[in-house]
C-alpha cells in the first residue's frame, strides 16, 4: 500500500506551506529518512525527510503551490504501482483582478470559501464575499497573521480591473509585473506575463532576478506594513557615555562564563524596562481592539543571504541580561546557518534593528506587522554637545522609534522614547 506524503505541521501555529523543491522526480527511488523536499513557510524553509521507502510514484502537488497543512503532497510505494490523486472541488479557471465590475458588467460570482489554514475574521470573510476577494490572495495583518476586514479592502483598493488566471496573477506577484500593463487578448494569462517580463529585459539591458521565497515574503509584509499601518517615527539623541562604561564592566563578567554582551543585548533590556511604563509600546491593533501583550518577545533583525530574519527572544523581560545574551546569539546563529524553527520567528511583539556597525547614522525602520514598534539605533559616535554651558565630545547615537499611531499618539510614543534615553544614560536604573 501507497505510503501518503502529506504538508508537515512544522510549527504550532503553522497553517499552510509550499514546497519549494522536489528532491526527487516521478519514478525515482527513496529511502526512508532521505530528504525528499524543502518546504517553504513564511520566511523559513525546512528540509523534509521521506515518511517511507520505495519508489515515488506520483508527485501531486508541484512547486511553488500554496496548500494548507495535511494535504497529500505525494505518494509512494512499489515500483509498478498506481495510485489515483485524491479529487478536489473544481477550482475555477480564472481569478479576476479587479474586483469591483465596471459600469455595464456582470457581477462575477463570489470566489469559494477560503481554503483550510486561512485564517480570517467574520467581518473579513463577509468583506471578502461582498467584494469577491479570495481570501487564499489577501495577507492577513492581526494577530498571529489573521485577516481582517482591511486587509481584504487593501487588496480590493489595490486589484485594479484586469482579469488574469492564477498562474498569471502569481507569475506577475513574483517577476514584478503591473498586470495593468501587460497586453492581452481577454483575460491575461501566464505566457502574457512572462513575455512582457522578458520584454522589459531586453530592451532594458536590466538583469531579471527570480524572487525567492524569503524576498515574496519580506516584499508582501513591507508592502503590507507600509499599505495598513498609519506610523510616525520620532528620533532622540541619547549620550552613551555611561552605557559604554556598563557595557565594558558586564562585558568582562560576561566573558568569565563565555558570554559575549553587546549594545544590542542591553539595548533589549532597557526597551523591556522602558515598555512597564509604555505598555501600549508592547501590543497590537485587532478589528476592535487594542491587544496588550503580556510578555516581551523581542525581535532582532538579522541580516543573512537573500535577505533578512527576526527571530525573537521570548519573555525579554524575566530574563536575566547574561540569558538574553546568551538566548540572542542561540538565534543570530541559528538564522545564519538556516536552522531556525518556526517558534523562533513567531510570537514577537517588539523589534529593535542596529545598522550602526556599518556607520549609518539615523534610519527609519518598517514596523513588523502586527506589532506595534520598531527601534531603530544609529551608529555610536564622538559628537560635540553641551554640557552645562560647556561644549564637549561624547559619544552620541540616534536613537529612532517607529510607531503605530493608531496604537501610540504622540505624547505616548515621545515618553517611551525619553525612557529609553533616560535607562541609556543611567544605565544603573536597570537594577530598580
Amino acid at each position: 500500500m501507497a505510503t501518503l506524503v502529506t504538508m508537515p505541521k512544522l510549527g504550532l501555529t503553522m497553517n499552510a506551506g509550499s514546497v519549494s523543491r522536489w528532491n526527487k522526480k516521478e519514478g525515482d527511488s527513496v529511502a526512508r529518512g532521505e530528504i525528499l523536499m524543502t518546504v517553504a513557510t513564511d520566511k523559513l524553509t525546512f528540509d523534509v525527510e521521506s515518511p517511507g521507502e520505495g519508489v515515488l510514484i506520483k508527485i501531486v502537488v508541484p512547486e511553488g503551490k500554496d496548500v494548507p497543512v495535511g494535504e497529500v503532497l505525494a505518494y509512494i510505494g512499489a515500483a509498478g504501482e498506481t495510485v489515483e490523486a485524491p479529487s478536489a472541488a473544481a477550482a475555477p479557471a480564472e481569478v479576476k483582478a479587479a474586483l469591483a465590475p465596471a459600469a455595464g458588467e456582470k457581477t462575477a460570482a463570489a470566489p469559494a470559501p477560503a481554503p483550510a489554514g486561512v485564517r480570517a475574521t467574520p467581518l473579513a470573510r463577509k468583506t471578502a464575499r461582498e467584494m469577491g476577494a479570495d481570501l487564499a490572495l489577501v495577507q492577513g495583518s492581526g494577530p498571529g497573521g489573521r485577516i481582517v476586514k482591511k486587509d481584504v479592502e487593501a487588496y480590493a483598493s489595490s486589484a485594479g480591473r484586469v482579469k488574469a488566471s492564477p498562474a498569471a496573477a502569481r507569475a506577475a506577484l513574483d517577476l514584478g509585473v503591473d498586470l495593468a500593463s501587460v497586453s492581452a487578448q481577454g483575460r491575461v494569462m501566464k505566457a502574457d506575463v512572462l513575455r512582457a517580463a522578458s520584454f522589459a529585459v531586453a530592451t532594458s539591458g536590466d538583469t531579471s532576478i527570480p524572487l525567492t521565497p524569503m524576498r515574496r515574503v519580506i516584499a508582501e509584509r513591507m508592502s503590507l506594513s507600509k499599505a495598513t499601518i498609519p506610523t510616525a517615527s520620532y528620533e532622540i539623541d541619547a549620550d552613551f557615555t555611561a552605557l559604554a562604561g556598563f557595557r565594558a564592566k558586564v562585558r568582562a563578567e560576561g566573558e568569565k562564563l563565555g558570554v559575549k554582551i553587546t549594545y544590542n543585548h542591553i539595548l533589549m533590556k532597557i526597551c523591556a524596562a522602558a515598555i512597564r511604563d509604555v505598555p501600549l509600546a508592547n501590543s497590537s491593533f485587532g478589528e476592535d481592539e487594542i491587544l496588550v501583550h503580556g510578555n516581551v518577545n523581542m525581535g532582532l533583525a538579522v541580516a543573512v543571504d537573500g535577505g533578512l530574519l527576526v527571530p525573537n527572544v521570548k519573555a525579554v523581560q524575566a530574563k536575566s541580561l547574561l540569558q538574553v545574551a546568551e538566548e540572542t546569539e542561540r538565534l543570530v546563529d541559528a538564522a545564519r546557518s538556516g536552522r531556525l524553527s518556526l517558534e523562533d520567528m513567531q510570537g514577537g511583539t517588539f523589534t529593535i534593528t542596529n545598522l550602526g556597525m556599518f556607520g549609518t547614522k539615523s534610519f527609519v525602520p518598517i514596523v513588523n506587522p502586527p506589532e506595534a514598534c520598531i527601534l531603530g539605533l544609529g551608529s555610536v559616535e564622538d559628537r560635540p554637545v553641551a554640557r552645562d554651558g560647556v561644549v564637549t565630545v561624547r559619544p552620541m547615537s540616534t536613537i529612532t522609534l517607529v510607531a503605530d499611531h493608531r496604537i501610540l499618539d504622540g505624547a505616548e510614543a515621545a515618553k517611551f522614547l525619553a525612557r529609553i534615553r533616560e535607562l541609556v544614560e543611567n544605565p544603573w536604573l536597570l537594577l530598580l
